[in-house]
């Protein structure tokens, strides 16, 4: 995965221009950043940083991380401000900060968890949150004609896609689709007051960790 996307760095952002997706992508521009309002913000995935911008004006500080070098290189000549921080790092091995986050978002990386995995990922998110936290993620739903067809599912459920880069190179790549169910069955233990948004192309899962 981490090859994948350090290939496609110069390239990512072209799944942005898709004109079908449009509207919806004005709506989320404009929801995203009210709900991450004036919180500290852990970022998780954050790839080249389309999504950092538009929230990090006004967020009281951001810490994005990503496993590529090359995505974060094209992050940080967006300008995202002085209040955002891009740093190499692990999904599963999140920093655990001396300042905790007040927010937490992830965009477009639920979809690429194995099915395994979820239960460990989310408990080391919600370590380096504060209680009482907003946690957010945002991800894509499964269009025929426009999302990339399943090409395999593996026993535990996960489903693959097969993506072709303009080197002509071809990546099997985990890609999810959960339900609404689903998402809200995996952070039953650690969330409250969960809130499920859907777009014509995306959905997105918004909820508080637990107060002491």
């Amino acid at each position: 995965m981490q090859a994948y996307y350090a290939a496609r760095a110069a390239e990512y952002d072209r799944i942005y221009l898709k004109p079908e997706r449009q509207t919806d992508l004005r709506q989320i521009e404009r929801w995203l950043p009210e709900v991450l309002f004036g919180r500290s913000v852990l970022e998780i995935a954050c790839g080249t940083g389309y999504w950092t911008r538009f929230f990090a004006g006004g967020s009281s500080r951001v810490l994005a991380v990503d496993s590529a070098r090359e995505t974060l290189d094209i992050a940080e000549s967006r300008g995202c401000g002085d209040k955002v921080t891009f740093r190499v790092g692990d999904a599963y091995d999140i920093p655990v900060e001396e300042r905790k986050f007040s927010a937490a978002f992830a965009g477009f990386w639920w979809s690429h968890i194995p099915k395994a995995r979820i239960a460990e990922f989310l408990r080391g998110l919600h370590a380096a949150l504060e209680p009482g936290a907003k946690v957010v993620f945002l991800d894509n739903r499964f269009i025929a004609g426009s999302s990339t067809p399943i090409a395999e599912r593996d026993s535990d459920g996960n489903t693959y896609q097969t993506r072709a880069l303009s080197d002509g190179s071809s990546h099997r790549i985990l890609k999810n689709f959960p339900s609404r169910d689903e998402l809200f069955n995996a952070i039953a233990p650690l969330a409250k007051n969960p809130r499920f948004h859907e777009w014509g192309h995306y959905w997105a899962l918004e909820y508080s960790t637990h107060s002491p």
